[in-house]
């Protein structure tokens, strides 16, 4: 029985207000097809934002991914290495290309791809011979976090595998001073209604290689040739996003940084309430280079400090009508993917058996925060 009506949700829409005037511009101007101004000031604005000099918007972050895959020329049996610690819309592109994901497991600072676990599976298929080298790295910013994204990068151009950054949680995020998604070769943004900016539903693919992503727009646009009547010489997809849908991204890029701002005030308004529970922890910036936008906070229960686990804090956190989530299931564990081979040490198992992610809205009240806190507080008295 909840103790209280409203609801507090994990990561909820947070709307400013001006993404109403972009709206109404394309209502005025019956711009309501996909494609036109928005769209174009939407690209512009992500491509500015995130140091990079070309973005396409597009339907979803896994659209992005499936795009940058066929832009690489992925296909039927090649190998793509990927994240293990990650949501599966991060691997089911691999798939749809008929290629074979490789499971790169966490290192403990960042939660992230392990750099000395991805040269092992790079040197293993390079004495095999150049035929088995992947065709892609896929490397997800997991939860906002960086990963080590020098030491990736320098693993990559040795053995000469190009990147697919997966930054669908990690816009707003630095590494180093530099924006995540500009890192990659080509890199995935995810505009989904639970990210830290949204468009309802909506992704982005940024690069800063210009035939990649104009041929990316060609084919999320149902490979259209340019003819007068409908020709295609290619198989398309309908992946572009609407005119409507980004005027909403429009007035979210406008309060962007607002929102990083915010949701690193709610990562430390937990860690400071929370600090003196011995058996709790966070994921941290492990140094200066690393900035997170902090779009999930999470926490960590140690299982030799405490007998309370994540799964019974979760639960006492829906007594109170407060959604929570374990973290994310390692890939590797997951029916549909375990047949697939994985480069493991145990980290991203170990995170997801004693992890929680709590809410993290930017909109999220004081008055919410302190009931969280004092909920969590309870579970350990």
């Amino acid at each position: 029985m909840h103790t209280n009506k409203q609801r507090v949700y994990l990561s909820s829409p947070h709307m400013s207000g001006d993404e109403q005037k972009y709206i109404r511009e394309a209502f005025d101007n019956n711009w309501i097809a996909p494609l036109g101004p928005n769209v174009n000031a939407f690209e512009e604005t992500l491509a500015e934002y995130c140091g990079v000099k070309y973005a396409a918007a597009l339907s979803s972050g896994t659209s992005a991914i499936h795009l940058a895959l066929i832009m690489l020329g992925v296909g039927v049996g090649d190998e793509v290495l990927v994240s293990t610690f990650t949501f599966s819309a991060s691997v089911n592109p691999i798939v749809y290309q008929g290629a074979k994901p490789v499971f790169i497991d966490s290192e403990r600072d960042t939660w992230n791809m392990d750099p000395e676990l991805l040269e092992q599976a790079l040197k293993a298929r390079k004495a095999k011979g150049q035929h088995f080298m992947p065709k892609a790295i896929i490397i997800v910013h997991l939860y906002g976090m960086p990963a080590k994204m020098d030491q990736i990068v320098e693993v990559a151009n040795y053995y000469g595998v190009p990147i697919i950054e997966d930054a669908a949680e990690a816009l707003g995020s630095r590494y180093d001073e530099k924006p995540l998604g500009s890192w990659g070769m080509m890199s995935a943004l995810s505009f989904n209604g639970n990210k830290i900016i949204t468009t309802s539903g909506g992704g982005a693919l940024l690069s800063n290689h210009k035939k990649q992503v104009d041929d990316a727009r060609f084919l999320a646009t149902q490979a259209r040739d340019q003819a007068p009547h409908y020709q295609h010489s290619q198989i398309g997809y309908n992946y572009r996003m609407s005119n409507v849908l980004a005027g909403i991204g429009r007035g979210q890029m406008e309060v962007i940084d607002d929102r990083v701002q915010q949701r690193r005030n709610n990562f430390s308004f937990y860690k400071a309430q929370l600090q003196e529970i011995a058996c709790l922890s966070f994921q941290e910036e492990s140094d200066a280079r690393f900035f997170s936008n902090r779009w999930l906070t999470t926490m960590l229960i140690d299982p030799e400090k405490s007998s309370v686990t994540h799964a019974e804090i979760s639960a006492e956190l829906e007594k109170h009508n407060i959604e929570s989530r374990p973290l994310w299931k390692p890939m590797h564990l997951q029916p549909v993917f375990e047949r697939y081979s994985a480069y493991l040490n145990g980290v991203s198992e170990d995170l997801f058996s004693k992890g929680i992610c709590l809410p993290s809205g930017s909109n999220l009240s004081e008055s919410d925060r302190s009931k969280i806190v004092d909920v969590i507080k309870q579970c350990f008295i």
